[in-house]
């Protein structure tokens, strides 16, 4: 199954909200950067994606694959100074045209349940993904968490962040909702008094909904509840190229050139 369905997300020409002064948090060991992976095994890294996941991996209007993890994909490659290669196959067919030697790793958003363990090894993790709560903009600065007894926090219905806040505030009133949208207009038409959800989603809405709302509180990254990250899939055993994908990561991060793409791509900071 997908890491995220991000089927309501609409890919505009343009974002209309600022970037946000806001780097990207540590998922893999800063300590690690000067690691040197053996490259004799890896004199090139076949990456294999889909075209329907923006803004992660998508086709632009002339045809190229273009996204998120598909930078993240390039910058491996230049980093490790090796000849890349990035194809895209449907996303049902992915994980077994790995799994059949047509390409060396799978950066789309592969969850990492038991099941995809089992099947392949993966990277570290590159892309966490927090829950967060939102409200309304004049509420922003004063949010407290711990005052939300008595008060209504909008949710999807049925989802693991509606889990969280049954859990943890037990004395909020919880109001439904189909969708994400429909539970952020509710903050926006003050029908609640915050939202709970998957902060990637919110941002993209957000993006589109600007003034009214703004996340308030910090991050909760919670792999029991809200999964693991993202992390790019391997067949098991190429620890070569899993070690090369590793050290890639650390010190893309550490040169900023992480950060750069995902202020690039979200531009509604979302840690």
């Amino acid at each position: 199954m997908r890491l995220l369905a991000l089927l309501l997300f609409v890919l505009t020409a343009g974002w209309t909200a600022a970037a946000s002064a806001q780097a990207m948090p540590y998922f893999v060991d800063p300590s690690a950067r000067d690691i040197a992976p053996d490259l004799s095994a890896v004199p090139s890294i076949r990456f294999l994606t889909t075209a329907d996941f923006p803004p992660f991996n998508f086709r632009d209007k002339t045809g190229a694959i273009v996204g998120y993890n598909v930078d993240v994909a390039k910058g491996i490659c230049t980093e490790l100074k090796i000849a890349c290669t990035i194809q895209a196959w449907p996303w049902q067919q992915a994980p077994q045209a790995l799994a059949d030697n047509q390409g060396d790793a799978l950066i789309a958003g592969l969850a990492l349940t038991p099941e995809n363990g089992a099947r392949f090894d993966f990277s570290d993790i590159y892309l966490g993904l927090p829950g967060r709560f939102v409200t309304r903009t004049s509420a922003v600065r004063t949010f407290d968490p711990e005052k939300l007894a008595g008060k209504t926090v909008a949710v999807r219905k049925g989802t693991a962040h509606e889990e969280f806040v049954r859990r943890y505030l037990p004395k909020a009133k919880i109001a439904e909702f189909p969708t994400e949208p429909e539970a952020l207009a509710a903050v926006e038409g003050d029908k609640a008094d915050a939202y709970f959800g998957d902060a990637l989603r919110a941002s993209f809405w957000l993006n589109d909904n600007p003034g009214c709302c703004g996340f308030a509180g910090e991050p909760y990254f919670r792999p029991d509840l809200f999964g693991q990250g993202m992390a790019i899939a391997v067949p098991i055993g190429r620890d070569a190229v899993r070690e090369a994908i590793n050290a890639a990561l650390v010190r893309l991060k550490h040169d900023g050139t992480m950060d750069q793409l995902y202020l690039r791509w979200f531009p509604v900071g979302f840690y």
